[in-house]
């Protein structure tokens, strides 16, 4: 069995409180889920949210607060990374990166200024520059300070390949785009509206169903939605909190994953500083609680499954720590003792295996 790396993304300037040095590669034991430290990739700013394409010979990545995106290639054997060239994004903070179904092309969402770019992925891993950029519209959220734009917050392409969604933190909405590929632009094709002031912010989509669940950031919920695969709609079905109700601080939602089985829905809570694991009712799709776990650090900004979901990893921004779970066959998690401490981390990827 080949050998398993992670990478690790991270905050590193003073005006996001980034305690980061860029990329840290880790070769990973499949057996106890512990990091060691191989190499680590300098000279970058802010690294703060990473994509693997499918050969897993290339490794990408968007740059908070900054307005480009990087190209890496990745040595199979010893995992380490090599610098093959950046392009700009077209605005301001890419915040996230998802390729299309054909591998072909990288799309990128600026939270900062409201677009999405279309990246030529070349043959050799490069990239190239995109063509142009597409407006992501809305009507702003009642928030004052973190609704003052429609901040596009991720992008990915749902589980059929055929679309991307992007919550809009900024405008309560969750948009749909297809990929005009001779254009080499995202074209909207559906939105649906969520609470006024929820800030949507994450989306994963169930592995069988016409599912999809978004995290949203302000009011702390989760919304399962029922997508229509044809046209890209979704229809909200159903909000529950994100943290436990008799949780009575202030908190934000974060990252949002449902298992490869789909039985269950994980979210991270920033404030509340956890995990919450939800399950999934197997006739409708909805959620009810089933756990939450501390994160044993502050401002779990990102989590992420190892590739066998034996172990699930979180990211605390805040605490400059990766810590991890065992995930039990029911789903809960259980504590590991790997505990990794990386300046303000903000993204973990790990290779194909």
């Amino acid at each position: 069995m080949k050998s398993l790396f992670a990478y690790v993304g991270s905050y590193t300037t003073p005006e996001r409180g980034g305690h980061g040095n860029g990329i840290n590669v880790y070769k990973v034991d499949r057996r106890s889920g512990a990091f060691t430290h191989i190499q680590h990739v300098g000279g970058l700013e802010n690294p703060s949210f990473l994509a693997l394409d499918a050969s897993g010979r290339h490794l990408y990545s968007v740059h908070g607060d900054r307005s480009e995106a990087t190209a890496f290639s990745v040595d199979p054997r010893s995992g380490h990374l090599s610098l093959l060239n950046r392009q700009p994004t077209g605005g301001y903070n890419p915040i996230h990166l998802a390729f299309d179904a054909s591998g072909r092309f990288l799309a990128v969402t600026n939270y900062g200024s409201d677009s999405a770019a279309v990246l030529p992925v070349n043959a050799d891993g490069t990239l190239g520059p995109y063509s142009t950029l597409t407006a992501v519209k809305g009507t702003l959220g009642p928030h004052r300070t973190e609704q003052k734009n429609v901040r596009p917050h991720h992008n990915p392409l749902d589980r059929q390949g055929r679309f991307f969604y992007v919550p809009t933190k900024g405008a309560d909405s969750v948009i749909a785009y297809r990929l005009d590929a001779r254009r080499r632009i995202l074209v909207q094709t559906s939105e649906v509206a969520a609470r006024p002031g929820a800030g949507p912010r994450h989306i994963d989509f169930h592995p069988r169903k016409a599912l999809a669940y978004v995290i949203n950031e302000l009011d702390s919920t989760i919304t399962t939605y029922r997508q229509d695969r044809r046209t890209s709609a979704l229809a909200p079905l159903q909000t529950v909190p994100s943290a436990p109700p008799e949780f009575t601080g202030y908190s934000t939602g974060a990252e949002i994953w449902v298992d490869r089985g789909g039985r269950n829905v994980y979210v991270s809570n920033r404030g509340h500083d956890s995990i919450g694991v939800f399950a999934v009712d197997p006739a409708n799709g909805t959620l009810a609680p089933k756990q939450w776990v501390p994160t044993k650090g502050s401002v779990p900004r990102f989590f992420t499954f190892d590739p066998a979901g034996r172990f699930l990893y979180v990211a605390n921004q805040g605490g400059g720590t990766i810590v991890s779970y065992k995930v039990g066959r029911d789903g809960r998690l259980a504590p590991s003792p790997v505990r990794v401490k990386v300046g303000s981390p903000a993204c973990v990827v790990f290779s194909r295996s």
